[in-house]
């Protein structure tokens, strides 16, 4: 199923793309050309443009589509167990242990006095 839903996304993407090229274009990129502006009116909807959004919201289906499968195969499992590599047992962290009466601090070198006093 989920290689079927991938042959129909890729062969729906590759005709996407030859009738976007297909489109006659208004003169400049990026919204440029049309010569009206933000005032022009809408142009009325060639067969290549109702063909370009039935190609896109078919698009966005089959990705939905295979979101979900993918979503769906990896449910209840990790990367981990998918690889068959035995998980390793943690134990608790170690705590280094400090004897009773040590200064953690290094010693002073010269006359100054330290500035922790020790604990005696």
């Amino acid at each position: 199923m989920e290689n079927v839903v991938l042959i129909v996304h890729l062969l729906l993407a590759l005709s996407l793309i030859a009738v976007v090229l297909m489109q006659r274009s208004e003169g400049g990129g990026l919204g440029m050309g049309g010569g009206g502006g933000a005032a022009a009116g809408r142009s009325a909807a060639t067969a290549l443009g109702k063909i370009t959004w039935i190609l896109a919201a078919a698009f966005i289906v089959t990705s939905i589509t295979l979101t979900i499968i993918a979503a769906q195969k990896a449910s209840g499992s990790s990367v981990i167990d998918r690889l068959g590599v035995p998980a390793q047992e943690q134990s608790a962290p170690v705590t280094p242990s400090v004897p009773a009466g040590s200064d953690l601090l290094p010693p002073t070198q010269g006359d100054d006095a330290p500035l922790v006093p020790k604990a005696d």
